[in-house]
C-alpha cells in the first residue's frame, strides 16, 4: 500500500475532525502533509542560562520546574497557569493564560525547555505564553529552528509540528521529479532530504539550501511550461504580411505627432515579425501614455492593407470603445471599415445597432419591445459583414471569441437556451489583445487557446497574436513568466509630455489642494478624485468611500462645480456614459474608484487627487497618475496620505522621485514582494518561488535547463516523473 496517498482522515492521530480542517488547506493526503512547508521560522536554537536573559530578546532555557501552580484572577475570571523553572545559574518565572492544562503536565521536578520573548515586571524576568516542551523529547518546539506553519481556525503550528515528527520518516517514499544529473549539477538536494531540512532544519544553511531546491523546482517547471508553448506556437504557420514601407511612412507623416525612437522600434519588431511564416506571439510592454495604441495601429495598417482583417480585444466595454473611437479618428480618412462587438452593443464606424435587450426571446411578442425582431436580424447582419470581410477592423470584449447564449423557452419545461455560433470571419490575420493582465485567469487560458482554433477563414494558419500591457514589468519578472512572448518596450514618453508633478499631501494641508483643483477648473481644466472603495466596510471604516464622499464634495467642497461619480458597480453602459460624460466637460470633476486604473483617456484633465494613497502599491498608483498628463497641458498628482509611519512616506517617495513606470515597477516589487506585486496570490506559486523570483541568475539557469531538457525530449516522454509533475504544476499555477 502506498502510505504517502494515504487519506489523512484515516490515520488515528488525526481523525475525521482535523481531516475536515486540514482539508480547507487543501492539504488531503500524507504527501499533502509532508509538501504543506513552513513559511516561517523561529530561531531557538541557541541555549540561553537563565542568568543571562535580558528583556525584550527570544530566548530558549533548559531546566528543572521547582514550582508550578493555577490562580484564577476572579475580576477577569481568567486562569493563570504560573511555573518557575531553575537551571545551575538561576531561576525564571513561565506564565499562561487560559492554559489550565499546563499546570498538570509541568509538575514540579520535571525537565522542560522554554522558548519565547523575555519580559520584564516588578518581579523580574519572565516568559509570556512561551513554547515549551519537556527536556526529555526530541527538540520540536523549541531548542532549535521552529517552524511557523500557514494555519487555519483550529489548526496551529504545534499541532502541526507534532504530526509532522511522526510522518516525516515518510518523506524517503517521496519520488524526486527533477532529473538526477541537474540536482547534481547544481548541488542541490533530493526531494526527501531537502522535505526533511525545509521542516525540521539543522541549520540555517541546511534549510536556505533546501529552500533553493525549491524555489529552482518552482521556476524550472514555469520555464518548462512557457517554453513548451512556444514550441508548440513556432510549429504553427500564419499568413506572411509583407511590409508595406510606402504605406507605414505616409501614415506615420500624416499623424499630428512625431513617433518616439522607442515606438519606432517596436513597430518595426513587429512589421519584421508580420513578414514571417510563423505566427508573431509580442508582448508591447509599455509606460502608461507612451503610445501603444499608435504602434498597434501600424499593424493593423499593414494587415488590412494586405487584404485581411484584424481584430483588438479589450477586457471592458469602456476600453473598447475608447479604441474604437480613436482607431476611428486616426483612420478617418481611409477606407477601412471599423466595427465595435461588445455584449451590449454594434456599431459599424458611426452606425449604431444598439442590442441592450438582445436577450429577450425573439419568439414571443413583447409589446415593450416593438424592435425585438430588428435586433435580432441586425446582428445576423453584423456577423455576416464579418464572415464576408465587408469589416476590416472589428474592436470589442471576449464576447468577439466567445459563443452567444441566447434564453428561449423550452416547450417541455418552459426554459432553455439557443446557442449561436462563434464570430466567424473572412481572413483574420492579427489579433491584438490590449490590457491582458486585467482578463482573469481563467479568461487569459481561454483567449491563449482559442485563438489557435478561432474560426477565422484561414485554413491551417493561425493569427498572428499581439498582447499590450500599461503595466511595466520589472526584468524579472519578464525573464520568469513571459519566456514564450517576445517583447518590445515603450519606456520613452512622447516629446510634447511634461512630466506630471507628484506631492504626498498630509492632512494639514488639504484645503490647499481643494483651492488648487478648483484654480485648475477655472482655467477650463477638469480634475479625478479617486477613493479605494465604492461603500463603507466592517474591515475599513475609517476610508472614505466613493458615494460618500461624492456627496460631501458636491454639498460642501465644490457646490458651484459639477461632479460624476464612476465605480464598479455601475453597469457597462452607466460607466461608458459616465464617461462620454465627462469627456464632453459635462462634469468638472469625476469621483472615482480604482475603475480609472488603466485605458481611460481625457487630455483635459490636468488634476488627480488620490485619498488613502497607502493603501494602493506604487504600480497601481503610477497607473492613477497615467490617468493625467495625456496633452501638452502641466498635470499634477496628489497624494493624500493620513499615514505617519516613515514606511509610508518613504514608499510613496518613490512617486516623487520619478515618473518612470518601470523603475516604480522595480521598486513596487523590492518592497510589496512578488505575490503582493503581481496583485493577488492566484497565481499559486508557492511562497519559495515567490522570495526567489527577484533571482535573476535562478531563473537564468532554470531557462537553461529547461531549454537543454526540451532539446533531449520535446514531449517529456523520457523523463515521466517530470512530466507528470509539470501537469500538475499546470493545473495548480496560472501563468501570466
Amino acid at each position: 500500500m502506498d502510505f504517502l496517498k494515504m487519506k489523512l482522515e484515516k490515520l488515528p492521530r488525526i481523525g475525521m475532525k482535523y481531516g475536515a480542517i486540514l482539508k480547507k488547506l487543501n492539504i488531503e493526503t500524507v504527501e499533502d502533509f509532508l509538501l504543506h512547508f513552513p513559511f516561517r521560522y523561529e530561531d531557538y536554537s541557541e541555549r540561553i542560562l537563565i542568568e543571562n536573559l535580558a528583556a525584550g530578546e527570544t530566548a530558549t532555557v533548559m531546566g528543572e520546574v521547582v514550582q508550578s501552580k493555577l490562580v484564577r484572577t476572579w475580576k477577569k475570571k481568567m486562569m493563570i497557569t504560573e511555573c518557575f523553572v531553575s537551571d545551575e545559574t538561576g531561576t525564571v518565572r513561565a506564565v499562561w493564560f487560559n492554559q489550565p492544562y499546563v499546570s498538570d503536565s509541568l509538575t514540579a521536578g520535571k525537565g522542560v525547555r522554554l522558548a519565547g520573548k523575555v519580559s520584564q515586571d516588578t518581579k523580574g524576568m519572565f516568559f509570556s505564553n512561551p513554547a515549551w516542551e519537556l527536556s526529555s523529547r526530541t527538540p520540536t518546539n523549541t531548542g532549535r529552528l521552529v517552524p511557523i506553519y500557514p494555519e487555519t481556525e483550529g489548526l496551529t503550528s504545534k499541532w502541526i509540528r507534532w504530526q509532522m515528527q511522526n510522518m516525516i520518516k515518510y518523506a524517503d517514499a517521496l519520488i524526486d521529479p527533477i532529473p538526477e544529473n541537474i540536482l547534481k549539477g547544481l548541488h542541490l538536494p533530493i526531494l526527501s532530504e531537502a522535505v526533511k531540512s525545509l521542516h525540521f532544519p539543522k541549520t540555517l544553511k541546511e534549510f536556505e539550501l533546501a529552500q533553493k531546491r525549491f524555489a529552482f523546482q518552482q521556476m524550472f517547471l514555469v520555464q518548462l511550461a512557457t517554453q513548451r508553448v512556444k514550441i508548440s506556437w513556432d510549429k504553427q504557420n500564419a499568413v506572411s504580411i509583407a511590409f508595406n514601407e510606402t504605406l507605414t511612412k505616409y501614415f506615420v507623416e500624416s499623424l499630428p505627432f512625431t513617433l518616439t525612437d522607442a515606438q519606432r522600434k517596436a513597430a518595426f519588431q513587429i512589421l519584421k515579425d508580420l513578414e514571417k511564416p510563423l505566427p508573431m506571439n509580442r508582448l508591447l510592454n509599455g509606460d502608461v501614455g507612451s503610445g501603444k495604441t499608435i504602434v498597434a495601429a501600424m499593424a493593423c495598417l499593414s494587415a488590412i492593407n494586405a487584404g485581411f482583417q484584424v481584430s483588438i480585444m479589450a477586457p471592458t466595454e469602456v476600453l473598447a470603445k475608447q479604441h474604437y473611437l480613436t482607431l476611428c479618428g486616426l483612420f478617418k480618412n481611409s477606407e477601412i471599415k471599423i466595427a465595435l462587438f461588445t455584449n451590449s452593443y454594434r456599431e459599424i464606424n458611426n452606425f449604431q445597432f444598439p442590442i441592450s435587450n438582445f436577450q429577450i426571446n425573439p419568439n414571443v411578442e413583447n409589446p415593450k419591445l416593438k424592435n425585438t425582431k430588428k435586433i435580432r436580424d441586425s446582428r445576423d447582419d453584423f456577423l455576416e459583414k464579418l464572415k464576408s470581410g465587408e469589416i476590416n477592423l472589428v474592436i470589442g470584449t471576449h464576447a468577439l471569441i466567445q459563443k452567444d447564449i441566447h434564453p428561449v423557452k423550452s416547450p417541455t419545461n418552459g426554459r432553455g437556451a439557443k446557442q449561436f455560433n462563434r464570430v466567424k470571419f473572412k481572413n483574420l490575420a492579427l489579433i491584438i489583445i490590449d490590457e491582458q493582465h486585467r482578463f482573469g485567469v481563467a479568461q487569459r487560458a481561454f483567449l491563449q487557446q482559442q485563438i489557435a482554433d478561432i474560426n477565422d477563414g484561414l485554413p491551417g494558419k493561425i493569427p498572428h497574436l499581439l498582447t499590450m500591457t500599461a503595466t511595466p514589468i520589472p526584468r524579472t519578472l519578464t525573464l520568469a513568466f513571459f519566456g514564450n512572448l517576445d517583447i518590445s518596450v515603450l519606456d520613452e514618453m512622447p516629446k510634447n509630455r511634461k512630466p506630471i508633478v507628484t506631492e504626498i499631501i498630509l492632512p494639514s494641508k488639504r484645503k490647499d489642494i481643494y483651492d488648487f483643483v478648483r484654480s485648475e477648473i477655472s482655467k477650463g481644466h477638469q480634475a479625478f478624485i479617486i477613493f479605494p472603495l465604492v461603500e463603507e466596510s466592517e474591515k475599513l471604516t475609517e476610508l472614505k468611500a466613493a458615494t460618500q464622499e461624492h456627496e460631501r464634495l458636491s454639498r460642501e467642497i465644490f457646490p458651484d462645480l459639477k461632479l460624476g461619480l464612476l465605480h464598479g458597480k455601475l453597469k457597462a453602459s452607466e460607466k461608458e456614459q459616465v464617461m462620454a460624460d465627462f469627456k464632453d466637460k459635462k462634469y468638472n470633476i469625476l469621483v472615482a474608484t480604482s475603475v480609472v486604473e488603466v485605458g481611460i483617456d481625457i487630455p483635459n484633465a490636468t488634476v488627480i487627487v488620490i485619498e488613502d494613497a497607502e493603501r494602493f502599491g506604487l504600480s497601481q498608483l503610477h497607473q492613477f497618475r497615467g490617468r493625467v498628463g495625456r496633452s501638452d497641458k502641466q498635470s499634477y498628482c496628489f497624494l493624500f496620505t493620513g499615514s505617519k509611519t516613515v514606511k509610508a512616506k518613504s514608499r510613496l517617495g518613490a512617486m516623487e522621485k520619478t515618473s518612470s513606470g518601470f523603475a516604480i515597477a522595480e521598486e513596487d516589487l523590492k518592497l510589496r514582494g512578488p505575490g503582493e506585486f503581481l496583485g493577488t496570490r492566484q497565481s499559486g506559486l508557492p511562497d519559495i518561488a515567490m522570495e526567489h523570483l527577484s533571482n535573476v541568475k535562478l531563473i537564468e539557469i532554470a531557462h537553461d535547463y529547461a531549454e537543454q531538457t526540451l532539446q533531449n525530449s520535446p514531449d517529456l516522454a523520457d523523463y515521466p516523473l517530470l512530466q507528470k509533475e509539470l501537469g500538475k504544476f499546470q493545473s495548480n499555477v496560472h501563468l501570466e
